[in-house]
């Protein structure tokens, strides 16, 4: 599933990288069209709002000139720009999400997450994302496997040849919380213990004695790629996807993160806290 190039995401990643660097060359929009001399500012803004559907290299390039990137930073840039046609290997599930969000998996670096009811989607065992999709008045019933196949499908980016390393902090409440039965927990819980010895995943847990901390108001995740790129921000629910670069935004989202990450047991302390609850949910199965 990861195997080619994600057309969508490199696009979407071009044009927040532009923005940024624009934004760091201290020039506006109408100075830096005066500068190229482009005739109107519209090409600018509609590149940095990754509203065009073929990026031409020579514009790309002088955009680069311009704000003088070089190195590595440059071939990478213009290797995006080179990659960003055709459409996305998930296209065939794209009535099924509300965002790019499995392309953005796998198009990042590292992914830090914060999950306070839920087992995250990447580590969920199928019968406890069944469980989570039937027991939605939002999915129809008839789309229901295929939601589930397209989250366990999303997996395989932990698999992929420079896949993201991903930092899981998940609240003690969605350890207890029994979705499907106890014994669908047990299998969910011990599966992630399984995957807490995956070389991409480190998993820490937040016991309830932790008490009040920077992450209660919700779930969120962290998306990062390679530089000079921003940073991205997904906030999901049940209906829909928020995707934020904002550069002030995100970083607020680090400093929140950072604070429930210092709060969280360490990966054995964290193992053995999963593992003791997949025993309580064992005895009531």
């Amino acid at each position: 599933m990861t195997g080619g190039h994600l057309p969508g995401v490199r696009r979407r990643r071009l044009s927040a990288a532009l923005k940024r660097l624009r934004a760091e060359s201290g020039m506006s929009a109408a100075q830096v069209v005066e500068r190229l001399g482009w005739s109107s500012a519209t090409k600018l803004t509609r590149a940095e709002r990754n509203e065009w559907k073929y990026p031409k290299r020579a514009e790309v390039e002088a955009l680069l000139d311009l704000y003088e990137v070089e190195g590595e930073d440059r071939a990478h840039l213009l290797s995006l720009t080179e990659e960003s046609r055709g459409r996305s290997d998930w296209h065939q599930y794209a009535d099924l999400f509300t965002g790019p969000l499995p392309d953005l998996e796998a198009e990042a670096v590292r992914i830090r997450s914060y999950e306070s009811l839920l087992i995250p989607g990447l580590l969920q065992t199928p019968a406890y994302a069944t469980a989570i999709f039937e027991s939605s008045q939002i999915v129809p019933p008839q789309d229901t496997q295929r939601k589930v196949d397209s989250r366990m499908a999303r997996r395989s980016v932990l698999d992929a040849p420079g896949g993201p390393q991903f930092i899981c902090v998940i609240d003690e409440a969605a350890l207890r919380r029994v979705v499907g039965s106890a014994q669908v927990m047990v299998e969910q819980l011990r599966f992630l213990a399984g995957m807490a010895a995956h070389y991409k995943v480190t998993l820490l847990a937040v016991p309830f004695e932790a008490g009040a901390h920077t992450a209660m108001d919700g779930a969120f995740a962290l998306l990062e790629f390679p530089s000079p790129e921003p940073g991205i921000v997904s906030i999901s629910t049940g209906v829909e996807s928020l995707y934020v670069e904002d550069e002030a935004y995100v970083d607020r989202h680090r400093l929140i993160f950072d604070g429930v990450h210092n709060l969280a047991l360490d990966p054995k302390r964290s193992l053995d806290l999963i593992e003791s609850i997949a025993f309580e949910h064992d005895k009531r199965a």
